[in-house]
């Protein structure tokens, strides 16, 4: 072979050995960030293995494929949530707690608002050390968090319901706002005006669109808007929380890549859960569950309460309707009509 013709056949194999290094670079690197990603997720995210936790007295599961989350909203004003309110409050509480349940066929999904001022009995509990925290009763709901931490709110929960908790996700003041903002803000209609009172936010009747901080604003109003009541309180939470469910199926959020990491990077930064959701893969796969559920038909409850006769600024859990109501969840049947019927109203 002459010289004239191996100069050429040098010189393709030599680019076709400098391709092949830039695509197993290129190959590498993505495999390299990906990792990066995943690994970044999944460390932002906190857990609480809730079977350790709490132990065996806990209720038995009745339907197999229904599920019931806990969502707890937290009110620290720990690091980043002290900028978000500047309120004089030590330690933290569940600001928002809602049971969900979601049927078997994950068609529709009914939301149940535990009013933070409720007096429960708090059963015998171990708080975050492991250290072992008496049965009380007549305590305040949102206390059992403060006290004891977010494995003992499951197990009020479950013992005042009879419902097993088979997840539950707690996002605090930053984690919210940065849901909020990642979707782009969520809109909101008033049908009237919210006064803006004891530094809440100020709107006018209609309808507006609220970035992460006034959304945070908006759901924690008490003063400003209806009766100024905690139990006034959950009617702006459950709305927002459809709107936002609206907004994330609206934008497809679950279905475009961006958009998604740019929610799960925002939600999982301040997000607690059970241990057996503690992973990207794990909330991803719970998520696209979920995806069948539409929020036009998903069903908000309050908790029917009745103002305590001891304490007319707390309520307590009026029966027979709260039976009724967890009964339903339990045997995942429809809720009767009977069951919403609060004597407390708000």
């Amino acid at each position: 072979m002459t010289e004239t013709h191996a100069r050429p056949r040098r010189r393709r194999r030599r680019i076709l050995r400098i391709t092949l290094l830039l695509v197993a670079v290129l190959i590498l690197g993505a495999a390299g960030a990906g990792w990066w990603t995943y690994s970044h997720l999944n460390d932002n995210i906190d857990s609480v293995d809730l079977d350790q936790a709490i132990g065996d007295n806990r209720p038995a599961k009745v339907v197999a494929n229904a599920q019931n989350v806990l969502v707890l909203g937290s009110d620290s004003r720990a690091g980043a949530n002290g900028d978000l309110d500047h309120g004089s409050v030590s330690g933290a509480r569940s600001d928002t707690a809602m049971l969900v349940h979601i049927p078997e066929g994950r068609a529709k999904a009914t939301a149940v608002s535990i009013p933070r001022d409720t007096l429960v009995t708090r059963p015998e509990c171990k708080d975050r050390a492991g250290k072992s925290v008496p049965s009380a009763k007549r305590v305040m709901f949102n206390s059992v968090y403060s006290l004891a931490g977010p494995a003992c709110v499951v197990n009020t929960v479950e013992q005042m319901s009879g419902v097993r908790v088979d997840h539950f996700v707690e996002v605090d003041f930053a984690g919210f706002k940065g849901l909020v903002d990642a979707l782009g803000g969520v809109t909101v209609t008033l049908d009237k005006p919210m006064s803006g009172a004891k530094g809440g936010l100020k709107l006018d009747a209609g309808t507006h669109r609220l970035n992460g901080t006034d959304s945070l604003k908006f759901v924690r109003t008490r003063y400003g808007y209806g009766d100024g009541s905690d139990l006034g309180r959950i009617g702006l939470q459950q709305q927002f929380m459809l709107a936002m469910l609206s907004e994330i199926k609206k934008q497809d959020a679950l279905g475009n890549p961006a958009r998604l990491y740019k929610l799960a990077d925002a939600g999982t930064k301040s997000l607690t859960t059970d241990s057996d959701l503690a992973s990207l893969t794990a909330l991803s796969d719970f998520a696209q569950s979920m995806k069948g559920v539409n929020p036009e038909t998903m069903e908000t409850i309050m908790l029917p309460v009745a103002y305590d006769k001891v304490d007319p600024n707390r309520v307590v859990v009026a029966e027979p309707q709260a039976t009724q109501l967890w009964d339903a969840l339990r045997k995942d049947e429809k809720v009767p009509a009977s069951a919403k019927d609060s004597p407390a109203k708000g």
